[in-house]
C-alpha cells in the first residue's frame, strides 16, 4: 500500500487484502514490522473506492460464472450471477461493473457491462489497455456534432487579421507513417545584427482558431490531454476532422497557423523573435528519410525530384548546425538511446521489432522545434501571463548521492557537484563514451534525472539547459500546447486568458493537494512575514498542469502495456530458443536482459544464475557471486534461452545459457583462485530455497553464505520435502519477480 504522505509503503498481509481492491484508498494502522523490516499494517477503514471497471475473461467453473481479472493486482476473481452475464460467452474478454464489494469472507460480485471479444481478436490488447488505464476513447455526441459543423477548408473570413504567408515555401518534414502534421518550417539567409545568420520560420497548426475555450470539443480534449499512440492505432486528442483535416498542415492546401519567426545568429544564438497568426500553404510534404537523402547527396535522385526545395533544405541544415553548436555551449544533455518500432501484420501480430534510426533530418526538425518552444516560454514569461511551462528539475539529493557513489565505485574520474549543471552530466558522458562500460554509465546518468512535468511555476529545463521552456509545437496532440497558443494570442491582443471551468480528476486533485502541503513551513516562535498564498488563477493553472502531466503518464503506461502484451505474444512463438543479449538492469532478485536481435526484455531470476549466492551491490548496480566473483552489471553480455512467457502478467523469463567456463575462469583468476565449474542448473539447495526466500532476493543486497561442506541429513530431508511439495502443487515454474 502506498502512503499519501510519501513516506515508506506499508505492507498489507494477504488476509488484510481480501476486503479491499486495487486503487482503493484506505486508512491503515501499523501493527508491526515484517521480517524484511517493512511496516506491516491492518486496514481500519476504506476511505474511497473509485468507480472502476474490471476487465477479464469470463469463466464457467463448477456451475459458477466468474471473471478472472486481467490485471493481477486485483488479486481475486469476480463472481457473476447467472442472469448478469449478458451476451458474453465462456472465454471472452469482458468489462465488469461491481455490484457488491469484496468482504473478508466473500468475493466481489459484478455484472458484465461490455463484451470486448475473443482474447486473440486483432487489437484486443488495445481495447483492454484503454479500459484498464481509463483512457477516454469515445468522443461525446456534442463534441462530434460540433466538429461536424466546422468548415471543410479555410474561408475568406478566417484570414482576417492574419499575415498571408501562402507564397512562403513552408514545408512539413515527418515520418513515413505520419497522418497529422503539426509543424512546417522555412529558412533563408539573413543579416543578423552586423553579421550573417538566418531567418527561421516555424509555423504551427492554429488549433485554437477552431477549438473554443470551454466548448464540447475543448472539454473532450482536456479530458484526454494527449493523443495516445499504439502500434497500428492512435487514440487522438481531437476528432479526426480536426486532427487529420482542418488543423493538419497537409500539402497544397491553405491552413491557419501560429508562427514563431526567428532571427538566428551565426553562433546559434536566437537574436530576435516574434509571434503572429498567419495563413499558410504547405509547398511539400517531406519524410525524414527523403530529407536525409537529399542532404547527403544534393545531386542524387531524391534531390532531382525536389530540385525547387533543395536550397531551402540546405538553409535549414545550416541553421540546424548553428543551433547544435549553441546546444553544446549550453551543456545540454544529449545521450543517444535506442528506440524501437513494432511492425505488425494485418492481424495485429508482431512481424518484427526494429530500431528507430534518428538521422540528420530528425535532429534538424528537433532543433527548430526546441528554438520555437524556448521563444514561447520567453514570450509568456516576459508578458507576465500565467501559463504552463515544461519543467525538468535536476536530480533529487537521494539520486545525487547514489550517482556519486556509483561513479566513484566505477572509477570514473569525474563527479557532480551539490548543485549540478547539465554540462556536468554531458562532460561525464563525453569522458566515458569510449569505455567498454559506457552504456552502463550513461544509463545511470539518465536514471538519476527526474521526469518532466507541466507547471505554471518556471524552474527551467535541466536536461536541455534552458532557463525557461514550454511546449508550443504540437497542439493537435497535446493540450498544454493548445493552452500555450491561447496565452500567446492573449498577450498579442493585450488581453488575459482565463482557464475554463473544466472537470479536474481526483488524481490531479490529490497530487495538487500533496504538492501544496509540501510548501507549508513549520511554525516558529518568531513572527514572520506572511506568506502570500497562491492566487486562485495560479491554483487553476497548477491543477491543469498536474492533470496534463498525470494523463501524459497514463498514456505512456497504456502504450507500454500494449507493447509488453504484443512482445509476450511474439515471444511465445520462440520458447526454448537461444539469443545473445545485454543486461539492462540488475536487482536484488535477478537481472533484466534485452535481446540483441529482437529488442525484447526479460528476467533472468537470481536462482538461474548458477549454484551460488549472489549479492546485489547498489553502488555498482550489479549482482556478484560470493564464491566465484562473477559480476552481472548493466552492459554485461550474456546468452539466454526463452524459458517462460506470462501473457497476463506481461512477463518474459529467460534462463542463462553457459558458454564454457570463460566468465567463471576470469572471475576466479581475478580473485586469485582456481577455476570452478559453474553449474548450468540450480543446485538442489538453491532449488529448495527458490520460493522467494533467499536473502539475496529479500534482504536488500544481503547474501546467504554458501554451505562449506556436504548437506546434513536434515538439510537433505528438508530439500526433498520441498521438492515433493512443489511437484504436488504444480509449482515447477520459476518464481515470480520479486
Amino acid at each position: 500500500m502506498q502512503r499519501d504522505d510519501g513516506e515508506a509503503d506499508i505492507y498489507l498481509p494477504p488476509n488484510e487484502m481480501r476486503a479491499v481492491l486495487h486503487k482503493d484508498r484506505v486508512k491503515a494502522r501499523i501493527v508491526r514490522q515484517d521480517r524484511r523490516g517493512r511496516p506491516e499494517g491492518r486496514v481500519v477503514e476504506i476511505v474511497e473506492r473509485p468507480e472502476q471497471p474490471i476487465i477479464g475473461r469470463l469463466l464457467h467453473e463448477g456451475g459458477i460464472w466468474l471473471v478472472a481479472p486481467e490485471d493481477k493486482r486485483y488479486g481475486q476473481d469476480v463472481l457473476i450471477p447467472k442472469g448478469a452475464t449478458g451476451p458474453a460467452k465462456v472465454g471472452q474478454v469482458v468489462v465488469v461493473q461491481l455490484t457488491e464489494p469484496p468482504a473478508l469472507f466473500g468475493q466481489p460480485v459484478g455484472r458484465v457491462r461490455e463484451v470486448l471479444g475473443e482474447i486473440d481478436d486483432p487489437g484486443m490488447e488495445i481495447e483492454i489497455a484503454v479500459r484498464k488505464y481509463g483512457v477516454p476513447h469515445e468522443f461525446s455526441a456534442e463534441c462530434l456534432a460540433q466538429a461536424k459543423a466546422l468548415p471543410e477548408k479555410v474561408r475568406p473570413a478566417d484570414k482576417k487579421g492574419r499575415i498571408d504567408l501562402t507564397d512562403v515555401p513552408l514545408v512539413t518534414i515527418d515520418g513515413e507513417d505520419a497522418r497529422d502534421f503539426d509543424d512546417a518550417v522555412y529558412c533563408e539567409p539573413a543579416k543578423v545584427g552586423r553579421g550573417k545568420g538566418w531567418r527561421l520560420l516555424v509555423a504551427i497548426a492554429d488549433v485554437s482558431a477552431y477549438v473554443q475555450t470551454g466548448s464540447a470539443i475543448d472539454i473532450d480534449a482536456y479530458d484526454r490531454a494527449t493523443s495516445v499512440y499504439f502500434p497500428r492505432r492512435v487514440i487522438p486528442m481531437l476528432p479526426e476532422k480536426l486532427s487529420n483535416g482542418l488543423c493538419s498542415l497537409n500539402p497544397e492546401v491553405e491552413r491557419l497557423c501560429m508562427v514563431c519567426d526567428m532571427l538566428v545568429a551565426a553562433d546559434g544564438e536566437i537574436y530576435a523573435y516574434q509571434f503572429y497568426p498567419a495563413v499558410m500553404f504547405s509547398h511539400a510534404r517531406f519524410t525524414y528519410t527523403e530529407v536525409a537523402a537529399i542532404l547527403g547527396n544534393t545531386r542524387g535522385p531524391e534531390a532531382a525530384k525536389r530540385k525547387d526545395r533543395v536550397k531551402d533544405l540546405l538553409n535549414l541544415a545550416d541553421v540546424y548546425k548553428a543551433l547544435l553548436k549553441q546546444r553544446g555551449k549550453r551543456g545540454a544533455v544529449d545521450f543517444e538511446t535506442t528506440e524501437t518500432q513494432i511492425i505488425c501484420d494485418d492481424a495485429g501480430r508482431i512481424e518484427k521489432i526494429v530500431p528507430r534510426t534518428r538521422n540528420e533530418a530528425h535532429r534538424l526538425i528537433e532543433e527548430a522545434m526546441l528554438a520555437a518552444n524556448v521563444c514561447s516560454a520567453d514570450f509568456i514569461a516576459e508578458g507576465k501571463h500565467p501559463g504552463l511551462f515544461r519543467v525538468h528539475e535536476g536530480p533529487t539529493p537521494e539520486k545525487k548521492e547514489i550517482l556519486r557513489g556509483y561513479l566513484k565505485a566505477m572509477g570514473v574520474g569525474l563527479s557532480i557537484t551539490d548543485e549540478p549543471r547539465p554540462g556536468e552530466f554531458q562532460a561525464i558522458a563525453e569522458a566515458t563514451k569510449e569505455r567498454p562500460d559506457a552504456q552502463q554509465i550513461h544509463t545511470m546518468l539518465l536514471r538519476s534525472m527526474q521526469q518532466a512535468i507541466y507547471t505554471p511555476i518556471n524552474s527551467g529545463h535541466f536536461g536541455l539547459a534552458y532557463e525557461a521552456y514550454t511546449h508550443f509545437t504540437s497542439p493537435i496532440r497535446r493540450y498544454p500546447d493548445l493552452l500555450v497558443h491561447r496565452v500567446i494570442k492573449a498577450i498579442l491582443g493585450k488581453t488575459r486568458y482565463q482557464l475554463p471551468m473544466l472537470p479536474t480528476p481526483g488524481e490531479a486533485h490529490a497530487k495538487l493537494a500533496k504538492r501544496l502541503a509540501s510548501r507549508v513551513k513549520a511554525p516558529t516562535n518568531k513572527p514572520q512575514k506572511a506568506t502570500v498564498a497562491p492566487s486562485k488563477e495560479v491554483l487553476a493553472w497548477e491543477a491543469a498542469g498536474l492533470h496534463c502531466s498525470a494523463n501524459e503518464r497514463r498514456a505512456d503506461e497504456a502504450s507500454r502495456d500494449v507493447e509488453a502484451w504484443l512482445k509476450c505474444k511474439y515471444m511465445r512463438e520462440h520458447l526454448g530458443e537461444e539469443y545473445g543479449g545485454v543486461v539492462t538492469a540488475a536487482t536484488t532478485f535477478g537481472i533484466f536482459v534485452t535481446l540483441d536481435a529482437m529488442y525484447v526484455e526479460g528476467l533472468v531470476h537470481i536462482t538461474e544464475l548458477g549454484g551460488e549466492y549472489f549479492k546485489f551491490d547498489e553502488m555498482r548496480q550489479e549482482l556478484r557471486g560470493e564464491r566465484t566473483g562473477i559480476r552481472y552489471a548493466i552492459g554485461t553480455r550474456v546468452r539466454v534461452q526463452v524459458s517462460r512467457v506470462d501473457l497476463d502478467g506481461r512477463k518474459i523469463d529467460f534462463r542463462l545459457v553457459r558458454e564454457g567456463e570463460d566468465l567463471t575462469s576470469r572471475a576466479m583468476k581475478d580473485k586469485g583462485g582456481a577455476p570452478v565449474k559453474a553449474s548450468a542448473k540450480r543446485s538442489s539447495r538453491h532449488k529448495a530455497e527458490a520460493g522467494g526466500e533467499s536473502r539475496a532476493e529479500h534482504g536488500g543486497g544481503g547474501a546467504a553464505a554458501v554451505p562449506a561442506g556436504p548437506q546434513s541429513a536434515m538439510q537433505a530431508f528438508k530439500s526433498a520435502v520441498k521438492k515433493a511439495a512443489n511437484k504436488m502443487q504444480g509449482k515447477g515454474r520459476k518464481p515470480r519477480r520479486g
